[in-house]
Protein backbone atom coordinates (compact mmCIF):
# COMPACT_ATOMS: atom_id res chain seq x y z
CA UNK A 1 0.00 0.00 0.00
CA UNK A 2 1.62 3.19 -1.14
CA UNK A 3 1.13 6.07 1.74
CA UNK A 4 2.33 9.07 3.09
CA UNK A 5 3.25 12.92 1.14
CA UNK A 6 6.42 14.82 0.62
CA UNK A 7 5.77 16.61 4.09
CA UNK A 8 5.06 13.82 6.14
CA UNK A 9 8.55 11.83 4.36
CA UNK A 10 10.32 15.29 4.76
CA UNK A 11 9.88 16.27 8.27
CA UNK A 12 12.57 14.67 10.84
CA UNK A 13 11.25 13.00 13.93
CA UNK A 14 10.49 15.76 16.34
CA UNK A 15 12.02 15.44 19.96
CA UNK A 16 9.71 14.09 22.17
CA UNK A 17 7.22 13.69 19.66
CA UNK A 18 4.40 10.96 20.70
CA UNK A 19 3.01 9.33 17.70
CA UNK A 20 -1.16 9.18 17.72
CA UNK A 21 -3.04 7.81 15.58
CA UNK A 22 -6.83 9.67 13.80
CA UNK A 23 -8.62 8.61 16.87
CA UNK A 24 -6.07 10.69 19.08
CA UNK A 25 -4.58 7.22 20.53
CA UNK A 26 -1.26 7.49 21.78
CA UNK A 27 0.85 4.64 19.78
CA UNK A 28 3.81 3.11 22.06
CA UNK A 29 3.91 -0.42 21.58
CA UNK A 30 5.40 -2.25 18.70
CA UNK A 31 5.30 -6.10 18.29
CA UNK A 32 7.32 -7.16 16.09
CA UNK A 33 7.31 -10.83 14.53
CA UNK A 34 10.89 -12.07 14.52
CA UNK A 35 9.61 -15.38 12.40
CA UNK A 36 6.52 -16.99 11.03
CA UNK A 37 8.07 -19.94 11.91
CA UNK A 38 6.74 -22.26 15.10
CA UNK A 39 8.22 -25.87 16.77
CA UNK A 40 4.33 -26.74 17.54
CA UNK A 41 1.21 -27.21 15.01
CA UNK A 42 -1.48 -26.02 17.33
CA UNK A 43 -5.03 -27.51 15.54
CA UNK A 44 -6.57 -23.58 16.13
CA UNK A 45 -3.55 -21.98 14.88
CA UNK A 46 -2.11 -23.99 11.38
CA UNK A 47 -2.40 -27.05 9.96
CA UNK A 48 -0.40 -29.76 10.98
CA UNK A 49 1.34 -29.72 7.90
CA UNK A 50 2.43 -26.45 8.69
CA UNK A 51 1.89 -23.18 6.36
CA UNK A 52 3.77 -22.28 3.44
CA UNK A 53 6.83 -20.38 5.26
CA UNK A 54 8.48 -17.06 4.27
CA UNK A 55 11.50 -17.33 2.35
CA UNK A 56 14.69 -16.49 4.07
CA UNK A 57 15.67 -13.51 1.67
CA UNK A 58 12.23 -12.08 2.53
CA UNK A 59 12.76 -12.07 6.90
CA UNK A 60 13.84 -8.63 7.80
CA UNK A 61 17.86 -9.25 9.44
CA UNK A 62 18.56 -8.20 13.55
CA UNK A 63 20.10 -5.13 12.10
CA UNK A 64 17.09 -4.18 9.96
CA UNK A 65 14.75 -4.64 12.91
CA UNK A 66 17.03 -2.31 14.80
CA UNK A 67 16.67 -0.02 12.62
CA UNK A 68 12.79 -0.10 12.82
CA UNK A 69 12.59 0.28 16.59
CA UNK A 70 15.53 3.05 16.01
CA UNK A 71 12.83 4.94 14.50
CA UNK A 72 9.53 3.64 16.27
CA UNK A 73 11.58 4.74 19.40
CA UNK A 74 12.01 8.47 17.81
CA UNK A 75 8.44 8.95 17.32
CA UNK A 76 7.30 7.63 21.21
CA UNK A 77 7.23 3.61 20.76
CA UNK A 78 8.87 2.72 24.47
CA UNK A 79 7.81 -1.13 24.39
CA UNK A 80 8.56 -3.68 21.85
CA UNK A 81 7.67 -7.49 22.20
CA UNK A 82 8.91 -10.58 19.97
CA UNK A 83 6.53 -12.84 18.88
CA UNK A 84 6.65 -14.98 15.74
CA UNK A 85 5.36 -17.68 15.16
CA UNK A 86 7.79 -19.11 17.76
CA UNK A 87 10.29 -16.03 18.57
CA UNK A 88 12.53 -18.75 20.11
CA UNK A 89 13.55 -20.95 17.52
CA UNK A 90 14.57 -17.83 15.78
CA UNK A 91 18.89 -18.28 15.55
CA UNK A 92 20.82 -15.83 18.28
CA UNK A 93 18.04 -14.18 19.34
CA UNK A 94 19.64 -13.22 22.65
CA UNK A 95 21.66 -10.91 20.08
CA UNK A 96 18.52 -8.92 18.90
CA UNK A 97 17.28 -8.63 22.52
CA UNK A 98 20.96 -6.79 23.87
CA UNK A 99 20.66 -4.79 20.77
CA UNK A 100 16.86 -3.65 21.28
CA UNK A 101 17.44 -3.07 24.82
CA UNK A 102 20.38 -0.63 24.73
CA UNK A 103 18.07 1.33 21.89
CA UNK A 104 17.20 5.33 23.49
CA UNK A 105 13.69 5.50 24.78
CA UNK A 106 13.04 1.69 24.33
CA UNK A 107 11.80 0.95 27.83
CA UNK A 108 11.09 -2.56 28.11
CA UNK A 109 11.40 -5.71 26.05
CA UNK A 110 9.72 -8.77 26.35
CA UNK A 111 8.47 -12.02 24.57
CA UNK A 112 5.64 -14.21 23.78
CA UNK A 113 6.90 -17.73 23.54
CA UNK A 114 5.05 -21.04 24.15
CA UNK A 115 7.78 -22.32 26.25
CA UNK A 116 9.66 -24.97 24.35
CA UNK A 117 12.72 -23.40 24.65
CA UNK A 118 12.80 -20.96 27.56
CA UNK A 119 14.39 -23.20 30.29
CA UNK A 120 17.69 -23.06 28.21
CA UNK A 121 17.88 -19.50 26.97
CA UNK A 122 15.89 -17.30 30.02
CA UNK A 123 19.21 -16.69 32.06
CA UNK A 124 20.24 -15.22 28.61
CA UNK A 125 17.81 -13.41 27.78
CA UNK A 126 17.48 -11.89 30.78
CA UNK A 127 20.97 -10.74 31.24
CA UNK A 128 20.67 -9.64 27.54
CA UNK A 129 17.84 -7.05 28.64
CA UNK A 130 14.66 -8.91 28.56
CA UNK A 131 12.31 -7.95 31.05
CA UNK A 132 9.03 -10.09 30.87
CA UNK A 133 7.67 -12.97 29.22
CA UNK A 134 4.24 -14.49 28.62
CA UNK A 135 3.86 -18.29 27.46
CA UNK A 136 1.11 -19.99 25.88
CA UNK A 137 -0.29 -23.06 27.93
CA UNK A 138 -3.38 -24.49 26.81
CA UNK A 139 -3.86 -27.67 29.63
CA UNK A 140 -2.22 -29.14 32.01
CA UNK A 141 -2.10 -32.52 30.81
CA UNK A 142 0.21 -33.94 28.56
CA UNK A 143 -2.15 -36.31 26.76
CA UNK A 144 -4.37 -33.27 26.06
CA UNK A 145 -1.21 -30.70 25.46
CA UNK A 146 -0.22 -33.33 22.63
CA UNK A 147 -3.11 -33.25 21.25
CA UNK A 148 -3.72 -29.65 20.97
CA UNK A 149 -0.02 -29.09 19.86
CA UNK A 150 0.01 -32.13 18.00
CA UNK A 151 3.49 -32.02 19.86
CA UNK A 152 4.84 -33.52 22.96
CA UNK A 153 6.06 -30.93 25.38
CA UNK A 154 4.16 -30.32 28.26
CA UNK A 155 7.21 -30.79 30.88
CA UNK A 156 9.71 -28.51 28.93
CA UNK A 157 7.00 -25.81 29.00
CA UNK A 158 6.37 -25.87 32.47
CA UNK A 159 10.36 -26.05 33.17
CA UNK A 160 10.33 -22.55 31.01
CA UNK A 161 7.44 -20.86 33.41
CA UNK A 162 9.82 -21.81 36.44
CA UNK A 163 13.01 -20.80 34.56
CA UNK A 164 11.66 -17.55 33.66
CA UNK A 165 10.58 -16.92 37.46
CA UNK A 166 13.99 -18.10 38.35
CA UNK A 167 15.56 -15.52 35.90
CA UNK A 168 13.36 -12.62 37.13
CA UNK A 169 11.63 -12.48 33.79
CA UNK A 170 8.27 -11.06 35.65
CA UNK A 171 5.21 -10.88 35.95
CA UNK A 172 5.46 -13.87 34.04
CA UNK A 173 1.84 -14.12 32.75
CA UNK A 174 0.30 -17.24 30.77
CA UNK A 175 -1.81 -17.17 27.77
CA UNK A 176 -4.70 -19.76 27.32
CA UNK A 177 -7.02 -20.09 24.45
CA UNK A 178 -10.16 -21.57 25.94
CA UNK A 179 -11.88 -24.57 23.87
CA UNK A 180 -15.29 -25.73 24.51
CA UNK A 181 -14.90 -29.54 24.61
CA UNK A 182 -11.47 -29.45 24.92
CA UNK A 183 -9.89 -27.96 27.55
CA UNK A 184 -12.74 -25.58 29.27
CA UNK A 185 -12.91 -28.26 32.25
CA UNK A 186 -9.53 -26.97 32.88
CA UNK A 187 -10.38 -23.24 33.30
CA UNK A 188 -10.61 -24.03 37.69
CA UNK A 189 -7.62 -25.21 37.38
CA UNK A 190 -5.61 -22.54 35.73
CA UNK A 191 -7.08 -20.04 38.00
CA UNK A 192 -6.07 -22.26 41.08
CA UNK A 193 -2.39 -21.23 39.80
CA UNK A 194 -2.31 -18.05 40.83
CA UNK A 195 -3.40 -18.81 44.67
CA UNK A 196 0.24 -19.30 45.55
CA UNK A 197 2.60 -17.98 42.87
CA UNK A 198 2.70 -13.93 41.24
CA UNK A 199 1.39 -15.50 38.05
CA UNK A 200 -1.06 -13.98 35.88
CA UNK A 201 -3.54 -16.36 33.78
CA UNK A 202 -4.74 -14.69 30.68
CA UNK A 203 -7.87 -16.81 29.32
CA UNK A 204 -8.16 -15.66 25.28
CA UNK A 205 -11.72 -16.31 23.39
CA UNK A 206 -11.04 -18.45 20.45
CA UNK A 207 -10.78 -16.74 17.09
CA UNK A 208 -11.74 -17.89 13.79
CA UNK A 209 -8.49 -17.85 11.64
CA UNK A 210 -9.44 -19.13 7.96
CA UNK A 211 -8.81 -22.58 8.14
CA UNK A 212 -11.27 -23.13 10.83
CA UNK A 213 -13.67 -20.40 11.12
CA UNK A 214 -16.59 -22.76 10.91
CA UNK A 215 -15.84 -24.93 13.69
CA UNK A 216 -15.04 -21.59 15.84
CA UNK A 217 -18.48 -21.36 16.35
CA UNK A 218 -18.98 -25.08 18.22
CA UNK A 219 -15.24 -23.90 20.50
CA UNK A 220 -15.98 -20.62 21.33
CA UNK A 221 -16.35 -19.91 25.01
CA UNK A 222 -16.91 -16.05 25.73
CA UNK A 223 -15.13 -14.20 28.74
CA UNK A 224 -17.86 -13.64 30.48
CA UNK A 225 -18.74 -17.62 30.60
CA UNK A 226 -14.97 -17.80 31.87
CA UNK A 227 -15.28 -15.51 34.53
CA UNK A 228 -18.07 -16.79 35.75
CA UNK A 229 -16.99 -20.13 35.86
CA UNK A 230 -13.67 -18.96 37.92
CA UNK A 231 -16.34 -17.06 40.35
CA UNK A 232 -17.67 -20.63 41.25
CA UNK A 233 -13.98 -20.54 43.24
CA UNK A 234 -14.66 -17.21 45.08
CA UNK A 235 -15.74 -13.78 44.70
CA UNK A 236 -13.65 -12.17 42.29
CA UNK A 237 -12.92 -8.66 42.52
CA UNK A 238 -11.24 -6.42 39.69
CA UNK A 239 -7.57 -5.69 39.74
CA UNK A 240 -4.96 -3.59 38.55
CA UNK A 241 -3.13 -6.40 36.84
CA UNK A 242 0.84 -6.72 36.24
CA UNK A 243 1.08 -3.74 33.98
CA UNK A 244 2.33 -3.64 30.11
CA UNK A 245 0.58 -2.79 27.11
CA UNK A 246 -1.89 -5.61 26.83
CA UNK A 247 -5.71 -5.85 26.29
CA UNK A 248 -6.12 -8.41 29.28
CA UNK A 249 -8.96 -7.11 31.89
CA UNK A 250 -8.11 -8.87 35.06
CA UNK A 251 -9.47 -10.26 38.48
CA UNK A 252 -8.14 -11.60 41.84
CA UNK A 253 -9.32 -14.46 43.46
CA UNK A 254 -9.26 -14.24 47.72
CA UNK A 255 -5.87 -14.01 48.79
CA UNK A 256 -4.74 -14.81 45.70
CA UNK A 257 -1.08 -13.58 44.62
CA UNK A 258 -1.58 -13.72 41.46
CA UNK A 259 -4.66 -12.51 39.34
CA UNK A 260 -6.42 -14.07 36.27
CA UNK A 261 -7.79 -12.23 33.05
CA UNK A 262 -9.59 -11.85 29.98
CA UNK A 263 -8.67 -11.12 26.62
CA UNK A 264 -12.01 -11.08 24.84
CA UNK A 265 -12.05 -9.58 21.39
CA UNK A 266 -14.95 -10.88 19.96
CA UNK A 267 -17.52 -10.12 23.02
CA UNK A 268 -15.73 -7.33 24.29
CA UNK A 269 -13.54 -5.36 21.82
CA UNK A 270 -10.84 -3.22 23.55
CA UNK A 271 -10.14 -1.01 20.15
CA UNK A 272 -10.37 2.32 21.70
CA UNK A 273 -7.58 1.24 24.42
CA UNK A 274 -5.18 -0.19 20.93
CA UNK A 275 -2.18 1.29 21.56
CA UNK A 276 0.18 -0.83 19.06
CA UNK A 277 1.16 -1.78 15.73
CA UNK A 278 2.89 -4.67 14.29
CA UNK A 279 6.11 -5.31 12.07
CA UNK A 280 5.74 -8.25 10.24
CA UNK A 281 8.74 -11.41 9.78
CA UNK A 282 8.77 -9.92 6.07
CA UNK A 283 9.07 -6.21 7.47
CA UNK A 284 5.57 -4.91 6.87
CA UNK A 285 3.60 -2.58 9.44
CA UNK A 286 0.42 -3.72 10.32
CA UNK A 287 -2.22 -1.57 11.30
CA UNK A 288 -4.70 -3.88 12.85
CA UNK A 289 -4.08 -7.44 13.43
CA UNK A 290 -7.60 -8.16 11.96
CA UNK A 291 -7.57 -5.79 8.75
CA UNK A 292 -5.47 -5.24 5.52
CA UNK A 293 -4.39 -2.10 6.90
CA UNK A 294 -0.23 -2.29 6.11
CA UNK A 295 2.67 -0.79 4.77
CA UNK A 296 6.07 -2.25 3.69
CA UNK A 297 8.90 -1.19 5.36
CA UNK A 298 11.47 -3.59 4.12
CA UNK A 299 11.18 -1.89 0.59
CA UNK A 300 12.88 1.47 2.00
CA UNK A 301 14.54 -0.23 4.48
CA UNK A 302 16.75 -2.14 1.56
CA UNK A 303 17.25 0.64 -0.55
CA UNK A 304 18.53 2.52 2.51
CA UNK A 305 15.76 4.76 4.11
CA UNK A 306 17.43 6.63 6.80
CA UNK A 307 15.74 6.74 10.61
CA UNK A 308 14.08 9.63 9.25
CA UNK A 309 12.33 8.08 6.25
CA UNK A 310 10.70 5.06 8.26
CA UNK A 311 9.74 7.56 11.17
CA UNK A 312 7.88 9.33 8.46
CA UNK A 313 6.29 6.12 7.44
CA UNK A 314 5.16 5.02 10.75
CA UNK A 315 3.44 8.40 10.96
CA UNK A 316 1.98 7.92 7.50
CA UNK A 317 0.06 4.78 8.79
CA UNK A 318 -1.32 6.16 11.86
CA UNK A 319 -3.29 8.04 8.45
CA UNK A 320 -5.19 4.63 7.80
CA UNK A 321 -5.08 2.75 11.12
CA UNK A 322 -8.84 1.84 11.33
CA UNK A 323 -10.98 2.83 14.63
CA UNK A 324 -11.67 -1.05 15.34
CA UNK A 325 -11.32 -4.13 13.75
CA UNK A 326 -14.98 -6.01 12.74
CA UNK A 327 -14.31 -9.65 13.47
CA UNK A 328 -17.22 -11.47 13.82
CA UNK A 329 -18.08 -14.88 15.38
CA UNK A 330 -17.63 -17.65 12.34
CA UNK A 331 -15.73 -14.71 10.20
CA UNK A 332 -12.38 -15.54 9.35
CA UNK A 333 -9.64 -13.24 10.48
CA UNK A 334 -8.10 -12.75 7.02
CA UNK A 335 -4.90 -11.11 8.12
CA UNK A 336 -3.94 -13.19 11.57
CA UNK A 337 -1.16 -16.01 11.07
CA UNK A 338 -0.89 -16.82 14.74
CA UNK A 339 -2.53 -16.72 18.12
CA UNK A 340 1.07 -15.44 19.29
CA UNK A 341 0.04 -12.18 17.82
CA UNK A 342 -3.12 -11.48 20.64
CA UNK A 343 -1.64 -11.49 23.62
CA UNK A 344 0.34 -8.46 25.43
Amino acid sequence: MAVGTIDLIGRPAAPGEQLADAFRRPITYLRISVTDRCNLRCTYCMPEAGLPWIPKPQILSFEEIERVVRAAAAVGVRSIRLTGGEPLVRRDLVTLVGRLAAIEGIDDVALSTNGLLLAETARALAAAGLRRVNVSLDTLRADRFEAIARRPGLERVLAGIDAAFEAGLVPVKLNCVVMRGRNDDEIADFAALTADRPLFVRFIELMPVVDHASEQRDLYVSADEILARIGALGSLEPAAGPGGNGPARYFALPSARGAVGVISPLSHDYCERCNRVRLTADGRLRLCLFGDHDIDLRTPLRAGADREALAALFRAGMLIKPERHHLRLGEPASRMRAFSEIGG
